[in-house]
């Protein structure tokens, strides 16, 4: 088969799409012919020899990729061969492999995908979708609340507008370009605005009058994460899921007493450690996403081969939505 091979840590161009042998199944296990494998920009850190998350260093050569929707063509000893040809979505957890043509992954983290959820839809799903709403359990949004989402554009973010919608509550999504800004207004928010402009916070401010933000959605910290904290009225929600911008937004307990704010994590523990483990999220997710209550935003696929210049357009931020790899 045709994989990305990753030899040593760096930029993008590591990623080299070689021929190597075929995954065997093992006991308990499928082999999926992949149709649509998931980049997440924990991906990008994890190839550049950055903190990989909850996840160990992994050995090298490798092949990344966690994230994988096909269909089933062979089994190992021990799996009912009613999987056999289903269309099927997993999570590779800590394992790697989804950046190829074929991949390998224990029957009981499989899901069959959905009828009308295309692969890549799942793909996003499967990852995304299932931390979407392990960080909307934490926020428990209301028709009260006045939500600020950083990154909107993004493919967590888009799922986030679309929820705090669907709660009934004031939507402020944040993103960079003109390109985002519009999408984020397409799906709903009811103020989009380009962090891009030195006076963004004055914008948001403007625009929503009397109202003041009750919750900040932070998945990208520095500077863009505390124009958007500073927004928040007293008694506001932070929920933090990441610090893409490279650094978390500066937080000290005085700045918790002076506003009365309750900031909590959204993703780690809280979702890995919680009954059933991360499955219930994924298969709320994978529902949500049947059902059109939650439509993930595939914005671009790549060929396999292309997986450099997908890792390039993800790290520079030129994508919306979830971003895709097709073997």
């Amino acid at each position: 088969m045709h994989a990305i091979r990753q030899h040593e840590f760096g930029p993008p161009e590591v990623l080299r799409y070689e021929e190597v042998e075929d995954p065997l199944p093992g006991p308990g296990q499928v082999r999926i012919a992949v149709t649509a494998a998931g980049i997440h920009l924990l991906d990008t850190k994890i190839r550049a020899g950055q903190s990989g998350g909850p996840f160990p260093p992994p050995e090298l050569p490798m092949i990344p990729g966690r994230e994988v929707a096909g269909v089933v063509e062979s089994t190992g000893p021990g799996v009912d061969e009613s999987w056999l040809g289903r269309r099927v979505v997993a999570h590779l957890g800590e394992a790697s492999g989804g950046y190829a043509e074929l991949a390998v992954r224990d029957v009981s983290f499989l899901h069959a995908v959905p009828d009308g959820v295309s692969d890549e839809a799942a793909v996003a799903m499967i990852g995304t979708g299932r931390t979407a709403l392990g960080i909307l359990d934490v926020a428990q949004l209301t028709a009260d609340d006045v939500a600020i989402v950083t990154a909107a554009a993004g493919g967590l973010g888009t799922l986030l507008v679309q929820a705090a919608r669907h709660a009934g509550a004031v939507v402020v999504g944040v993103a960079g370009g003109p390109a985002k800004v519009e999408k984020v207004r397409q799906l709903g928010a009811d103020v989009a605005v380009d962090y891009r402009a030195p006076e963004w916070t004055d914008e948001v401010r403007r625009a929503l009058g009397d109202r003041e933000p009750t919750v900040v959605f932070d998945g990208v910290g520095g500077d863009l994460g505390l124009g958007a904290r500073q927004l928040l009225g007293f008694g506001g929600r932070v929920i933090l899921y990441g610090s893409s911008s490279g650094s978390p937004a500066p937080l000290s307990a005085e700045d918790l007493f002076a506003q009365g704010l309750t900031v909590s994590a959204g993703v780690g523990a809280r979702i890995l450690k919680g009954p059933g483990g991360l499955r219930p999220y994924e298969e709320r997710a994978l529902a949500a996403a049947a059902d059109g209550t939650l439509v993930p935003l595939v914005g671009q696929s790549f060929p396999l081969e292309k997986a450099a210049e997908a890792h390039r357009a993800v790290e520079d931020r030129n994508t919306m939505g979830k971003t895709v790899l097709v073997p």
